[in-house]
C-alpha cells in the first residue's frame, strides 16, 4: 500500500484531488491540513489542494475521476501512472453501441426533420430570389455543434461536480453562460452574413445591398433566437435530469442536436421569408433588425465578464468558432450552387441528414478519446496514450484500443443508421427523389466515406490538440462538425451529379 505523500504527490501530478475528499458543496475550497492517524497509529498530514486552481483541467479531471470510480467501488490509492484507465477499457463492443444507439437514433429523426423543412422551404421565394441564404444554412446548422453542444457539456460538467448546487452558484453559472452563449451566436451570426455575401459574389460578380442586409438580418436574427430558445431548453434538460437522478452528459448533448437543426432552419426560413417581404417598401426594417441585435452585444458582454470561467472561454474560444464558421460556409457555396440547378432539387433534404449524422458520430468519438486523454494527465503532459505523429489508419480502426473499437462501432452503425433515415423519408415522400438501389449504393458510399475520414481526422486531432496544451473539449469538436458539413455536403453533391451523368433517370433525380 502507498502511503499518504505518495497520493498527494500522485493527485498533483493529474492535477486533481481525490472525489472522496470532494463530496461536500466547498469542494472549490482550500482545506486546512488535517491530521488522520496512518497505518502504524502515527499522525500524518494531509493537504487537499484547491480544486479551482486549474479551471480547464482540474474541473474536468474531477468529474472524469467520479466517472471512473463507478466501475471501481473501492478507495483506490495506487500510484501507477499508466496511461490506460480501467474504466474505459472495460468496455465492450456491445456496450459502446447500445449507449451511442439512442441518441444517435435521437439526433438522426431531428436532422431527417431539418431536411423535410429544407426540402420544403427551397421553392419559397425568399429562397429562389436569395439564393446566398443556401449558404448560410450549414453555417447556421453549425451552430448547434459550436455553441449549444459546447454549452451542454459545460452546464452538464459543472452540474456534476457541484458547482450547481446552490442557488447562488446556479444563478451565476446559468446567467454567466447565457450571457456568452448569445455573444457568440450574434457575433457568428454576423460573421455567417458576411461570409454568406462575399461567397455569393465572388463567382457571379453580382451584389446587392437588399439582399446583404436581408441575409445580415435574418443570419443574426435566426442565431440569437436559437441560441436562446436551446440554451433555455438545455439549461431545463440539465435541471430535471439531475432531479430525476440522471446523468446529463448522457441527454443534454443528443437533445441539442436533435433540436438543434429544426429549430434554426424553422427561423431562418420564417424570419427570413417575414423580412424579404418588407425588403424593398420598408428597407429600414432589416436594417434596423440587425443593428438591434448588434446594439445588444455590450449588456451581453458585461454579463458573461462578471463570471471569470465565462469571461475566460469568451476571450479564448473564437479562433474555432469563426474557422468552423467558414469552414461550414464553403459547403453552403457548394448547396447553393447544386441545389439551384433544378436537376438537384432532390439534393436539399438529404443534406442536413447526411451532415447530421457524421457529425454527430464524429463528435462522440472526439469526446471518447478525449476523456481518455484526461485520465491519463493533464493538456500539454508527454504521454504514451497522446503521441505527435499522424496514427495509421489500421491503428485507429484495427487495433485493440478502446477508442479504436468505438470508432468501428460508430462506423458500423452508419448504413442502418441511413437505411432508417432514408426509409423515414421516402415515407414522407420527401426529396423528390425515388429511392433506386443504385441511388442507395452512391448515397451510403458517400456517407460511409464521411464518416470515415471524420473518425481518423477526430484521432489525429485530438491527441494533436492535447499535445499543444489545448483542451480538446472546447476545441475540436467545431473544427470536426464544420468538416462533416464540408465533406458531407461535397461527396453528397457529387453523388448526384454523377447519378445525373450516367442517366439514372429511374431515381428522379431532379424533381
Amino acid at each position: 500500500m502507498s502511503s499518504k505523500p505518495e497520493q498527494k504527490e500522485t493527485h498533483q501530478a493529474n492535477g486533481a484531488v481525490p472525489v472522496d475528499h470532494l463530496s461536500s458543496p466547498d469542494r472549490g475550497q482550500l482545506v486546512e491540513p488535517s491530521a488522520f492517524l496512518g497505518p502504524d497509529g502515527s499522525e500524518v498530514q494531509a493537504v487537499v489542494l484547491e480544486s479551482r486552481a486549474n479551471a480547464k483541467g482540474v474541473r474536468e479531471d474531477d468529474a472524469l475521476l467520479e466517472n471512473g470510480s463507478q466501475s471501481n467501488e473501492s478507495d483506490d490509492t495506487s500510484t501507477n501512472q499508466s496511461p490506460e484507465p480501467a474504466s474505459p477499457l472495460k468496455e465492450t463492443s456491445f456496450s459502446i453501441g447500445l449507449q451511442v444507439l439512442f441518441p444517435f437514433l435521437l439526433a438522426g429523426f431531428g436532422t431527417v426533420a431539418a431536411g423535410m423543412v429544407l426540402d420544403i422551404v427551397q421553392h419559397w421565394d425568399v429562397f429562389k430570389n436569395v439564393t446566398n441564404l443556401f449558404i448560410l444554412v450549414p453555417a447556421l446548422l453549425g451552430l448547434k455543434g459550436n455553441l449549444e453542444m459546447t454549452l451542454a457539456s459545460r452546464l452538464s460538467t459543472a452540474a456534476n461536480i457541484g458547482q450547481m448546487d446552490t442557488p447562488k452558484e446556479f444563478w451565476k453559472m446559468i446567467t454567466g453562460n447565457m450571457a456568452l452563449l448569445l455573444v457568440q451566436a450574434t457575433v457568428v451570426g454576423f460573421l455567417a452574413s458576411i461570409a454568406a455575401v462575399v461567397f455569393g459574389w465572388i463567382p457571379d460578380g453580382h451584389f446587392s445591398l437588399y439582399h446583404a442586409v436581408l441575409l445580415c438580418a435574418s443570419s443574426v436574427a435566426t442565431a440569437f433566437v436559437a441560441s436562446l430558445v436551446l440554451g433555455m431548453i438545455m439549461i431545463g434538460v440539465i435541471i430535471g435530469s439531475r432531479k430525476m437522478g440522471i446523468n446529463p452528459d448522457n441527454v443534454a448533448t443528443p437533445i441539442a442536436a436533435s433540436l438543434g437543426d429544426l429549430v434554426t432552419l424553422a427561423l431562418l426560413s420564417g424570419i427570413s421569408c417575414g423580412l424579404y417581404k418588407d425588403l424593398e417598401s420598408k428597407f429600414y426594417v432589416n436594417a434596423l433588425v440587425c443593428a438591434l441585435f448588434l446594439a445588444l452585444l455590450p449588456i451581453w458582454i458585461f454579463i458573461a465578464r462578471k463570471d471569470s470561467a465565462t469571461w475566460e472561454v469568451l476571450c479564448s474560444s473564437w479562433e474555432p468558432v469563426v474557422i468552423a464558421m467558414a469552414i461550414s460556409s464553403v459547403g453552403g457555396l457548394i448547396l447553393d450552387r447544386t441545389v439551384s440547378d433544378p436537376n438537384f432539387a432532390g439534393m436539399a433534404v438529404f443534406t442536413p441528414v447526411i451532415n447530421g449524422v457524421g457529425g454527430n458520430l464524429v463528435a462522440v468519438q472526439a469526446s471518447r478519446i478525449s476523456t481518455y486523454l484526461h485520465m491519463s494527465g493533464m493538456p500539454g503532459e508527454s504521454s504514451k496514450a497522446a503521441p505527435w505523429k499522424c496514427p495509421s489508419p489500421c491503428s485507429t480502426f484495427c487495433s485493440s484500443d478502446v477508442n479504436s473499437r468505438s470508432a468501428r462501432v460508430l462506423f458500423f452503425l452508419v448504413v442502418p443508421g441511413h437505411l432508417v433515415f432514408l426509409y423515414t423519408i421516402s415515407s414522407m415522400q420527401g426529396g423528390h427523389t425515388t429511392l433506386t438501389l443504385i441511388f442507395i449504393v452512391f448515397y451510403m458510399t458517400a456517407a460511409l466515406l464521411q464518416v470515415l475520414i471524420l473518425l481518423y481526422i477526430a484521432d489525429w486531432m485530438v491527441h494533436w490538440m492535447w499535445g499543444r496544451d489545448l483542451d480538446p473539449d472546447n476545441f475540436s469538436i467545431p473544427y470536426l462538425t464544420a468538416l462533416g458539413d464540408l465533406i458531407g455536403t461535397g461527396l453528397l453533391a457529387l453523388s448526384f451529379r454523377i447519378l445525373w451523368l450516367i442517366g439514372d433517370r429511374d431515381s428522379d433525380v431532379g424533381d
